[in-house]
């Protein structure tokens, strides 16, 4: 894996990279953080998965939820807390399973299911829902179960493939809650401020997997600088074309997942 000084550049630069995919998508990183850091530190995917569920727990995305707030995204604190609720009720779940099996199924898994996401997404021909007013509220009413059923499922991801939640979210926060694509991102990145991965981290800790501590420093900072400009990027891109490029990164970062072991 190299020494630590190059141990730590790569971080920075692979959190960097998590970071602003995170901001411009709505994504928790890992889809992106677990490919890169499995291929340019050879961590397997246990490591890789622990390394950026633990990153999470920092406020990484304030920079970019901060944009969205400028930019006049309204943050549905409502749905956020129910969000969490049922993230916090999953995680610790996801994460026990994921230390109960072995790698290669773990990781054929993890790019199945970002295949499965991309072919979704990129084919998918959502309604297209009309920008809200500035000031204009989102009705959430009668919405409680399925926003903590939403929660529970990107919990479970996120403990089980390391993710932070996003990869799962934001979809369906946007075909069953009918946010348009910018406040779904925006709900999703304001659900990662607070440390509400720490169950799932806990386990991985524990489990023999480890955390590699050195690695998730540069993760963590690479990760808060580049969120903000990924934000900045993804207020000026419309819906579609935001969706499409999502959907090519994650069928491109299972593709070199494969590949690495292939």
């Amino acid at each position: 894996m190299g020494g630590t000084a190059f141990t730590l550049v790569a971080s920075l630069i692979a959190g960097g990279c998590g970071g602003f995919l995170s901001g411009l998508f709505g994504i928790g990183g890992g889809i992106v953080l677990i490919p890169m850091l499995a291929l340019a530190l050879r961590l397997n995917q246990h490591q890789a998965q622990g390394v950026t569920l633990a990153a999470m727990l920092l406020p990484n995305g304030l920079p970019a939820v901060l944009h969205f707030r400028n930019q006049g995204i309204r943050i549905p604190w409502s749905l956020v807390a129910q969000l969490t609720f049922g993230f916090v009720l999953a995680v610790w779940a996801g994460a026990k399973v994921a230390c109960l099996i072995p790698e290669a199924p773990l990781r054929w898994g993890f790019s199945c299911l970002l295949l499965f996401m991309a072919a979704q997404t990129f084919f998918r021909k959502p309604k297209l829902i009309k920008p809200r007013a500035v000031g204009e509220a989102i009705d959430l009413r009668g919405t409680a179960l399925l926003g903590v059923g939403i929660g529970m499922a990107g919990g479970l991801a996120s403990g089980l493939l390391g993710i932070g939640g996003g990869l799962i979210m934001v979809p369906l926060l946007a075909r069953l809650l009918k946010l348009t694509q910018h406040e779904a991102t925006a709900a999703s990145l304001t659900l990662m401020l607070a440390p509400i991965g720490l169950p799932g981290v806990w386990v991985y800790a524990h489990s023999g997997v480890g955390i590699l501590w050195v690695c998730l420093a540069g993760v963590a900072v690479g990760f808060m600088a580049g969120a903000y400009g990924g934000a900045r990027v993804s207020s000026a891109i419309k819906g579609p074309r935001l969706r499409q490029g999502f959907a090519v990164l994650m069928a491109v970062m299972a593709v070199l997942l494969l590949l690495r072991h292939s």
